[in-house]
């Protein structure tokens, strides 16, 4: 259209130099409004096309698939968060992000993941929105070849993990936001509860790429404070189970879980063996503590999910290239403390309020509310 458009103005403009040349004065000056006739109409055409393309957006209906690794507590906030605030800002700007038929949750398993990866490319949706590393991962070897968006959530090391070349310049189809972990802040807070820890221990899945670099950061400042360091893993909620009982058998004074879900996921099978055994738990997200651990430490989920939302909509609306869109972080300066593990465990928290952005207090509970 608008190669017509600049057609026509180019045509105009000959015959006008034409009858300019061969013609009267009077010849040019009717050339002239004609010329400036046909400019007015092109303008007033092309003004017509930009607010056909205008209105074509503010009705356009956006397919989002929003693919959730595994039900617990901290995930189920941030999947709740993106709809909420997908859907505020479908009504701000007259158009419609549908979700709904859209929704899918991998359990954990990889194969069903893989599947749901392949299901969303044939129903040709605009975006993907993983939650979690293990999902985004899939996702970003699915649409390496289709170049469908994918702006994930809560993926603790998006480099470490090979999704991104940078933070600032992710480089292909992906981007999205990351809760990111201050492991040295964790332990300098676990130190401040319980100054005579000498031994601790570490529970966490080797396959989850979201511990990795936790798990990293926690041994080298135990080396270089003088801890030991027991290490228990597992893959399944029965492992996980019996990596706990090792660790208290073992007899370490406290605890460290990054953002592992597969721990999250057994955490309210685990989380009173610890109590009886007067070992608190330092976690690395507040849905640990909402299942019964000591303390999580970490960013807010919520806000977290609607970030991510926030960069869906630039995306596709505003159309931001995700190869260039940095990727996101928040303050994870956020203690939220089981008050009932703390008074079980007699353990004074007080000095948390110096060292954390904000302290939440709760309660032992499967969901938030």
């Amino acid at each position: 259209m608008k190669k017509k458009m600049m057609a026509m103005v180019l045509t105009a403009a000959m015959t006008a130099m034409v009858m300019t040349g061969c013609g009267s004065s009077a010849e040019t000056a009717g050339s002239a409004e004609t010329t400036a006739q046909t400019e007015a109409a092109t303008t007033e055409a092309a003004g017509t096309e930009t607010g056909t393309e205008a209105a074509g957006a503010a009705g356009t209906t956006y397919k989002v698939g929003i693919v959730q690794y595994v039900d617990d507590a901290s995930l189920n906030q941030i999947q709740e968060a993106i709809q909420t605030e997908l859907d505020a800002k479908g009504a701000e700007l007259n158009v419609t992000f549908d979700y709904a038929d859209y929704s899918k949750n991998g359990q954990a398993d990889s194969t069903v993941l893989n599947q749901i990866a392949a299901d969303l490319i044939a129903d040709e949706v605009d975006i993907i929105v993983p939650i979690a590393t293990p999902t985004a991962c899939i996702m970003q070897a699915a649409t390496e070849d289709n170049q469908i968006p994918v702006v994930f959530s809560a993926v603790s090391d998006p480099v470490g993990a090979g999704l991104a070349e940078s933070m600032e310049a992710p480089g292909s189809n992906i981007t999205g936001t990351s809760d990111a972990l201050d492991t040295t802040a964790i332990m300098n807070l676990m130190m401040g509860v319980n100054p005579d820890t000498k031994k601790l221990g570490l529970l966490y899945d080797k396959g989850q790429d979201s511990s990795t670099a936790a798990i990293a950061e926690a041994k080298a400042f135990c080396e270089a404070n003088g801890i030991e360091v027991v290490e228990k893993t597992g893959t399944t909620n029965d492992e996980i189970s019996m990596a706990a009982d090792a660790l208290i058998a073992e007899g370490v004074d406290a605890t460290f879980t990054p953002q592992d879900n597969t721990v999250m996921k057994a955490q309210l099978s685990i989380y009173e063996k610890f109590v009886e055994a007067g070992i608190p738990q330092y976690c690395g997200a507040d849905s640990f503590a909402l299942n019964g651990a000591f303390m999580g430490y970490g960013v807010n989920y919520a806000e977290l999910g609607t970030l991510t939302a926030d960069m869906v909509v630039d995306i596709l609306v505003n159309g931001a290239d995700p190869a260039a869109t940095a990727i996101q972080t928040q303050d994870n300066g956020i203690a939220t403390v089981n008050t009932e593990t703390a008074t079980a465990l007699g353990l004074d928290y007080s000095m948390f309020k110096d060292s954390c952005s904000d302290v939440v207090e709760i309660t032992t509970a499967e969901e938030f509310e």
